[in-house]
């Protein structure tokens, strides 16, 4: 593989939309283990509020995810690779961006609901203030 062609891969997993389209592995190995990462992925987002040791281990592959996905790019970059290997390791790269973009949004509210919970806050604090001025 020459040079150019191994700067449109990397343009291609680093674009802005990369993983529309791409699918998550069913399995990942980093370093010595293999996770089930689509399998983590859809029970991980199946919950609805995170109790804080899995919140850790959200945390924690999140974390292995990101530096997986670096050595991936530095391999990508630097490594001896026939074009076949390289569109693997590509694939292999956005796939772990799709997990990545799929856990980031792990248990984060909506605008609705952030609005809603900001509004009954601010009725609580009014009402508490009005108690206040009647006592």
């Amino acid at each position: 593989m020459d040079d150019d062609e191994r700067e449109k891969l990397l343009r291609r997993v680093n674009r802005q939309g990369a993983t529309v389209g791409a699918s998550m592995p069913e399995t990942i190995a980093i370093g010595d283990e293999e996770l089930a990462l689509r399998e983590f992925v859809i029970e991980t987002r199946k919950i609805d509020r995170l109790p804080p040791d899995t919140e850790e281990t959200l945390t924690a592959a999140k974390r292995s995810l990101r530096k997986e996905r670096a050595r991936r790019i530095e391999r990508l970059e630097s490594a001896p690779l026939d074009r076949d290997a390289a569109e693997e390791l590509a694939g292999e790269i956005t796939g772990i961006d799709r997990a990545l973009n799929a856990l980031g949004n792990v248990r984060k509210p909506t605008y609705s609901e952030t609005e809603r919970s900001a509004s009954i806050d601010d009725h609580k604090r009014w009402l508490g203030f009005l108690k206040t001025i009647r006592s």
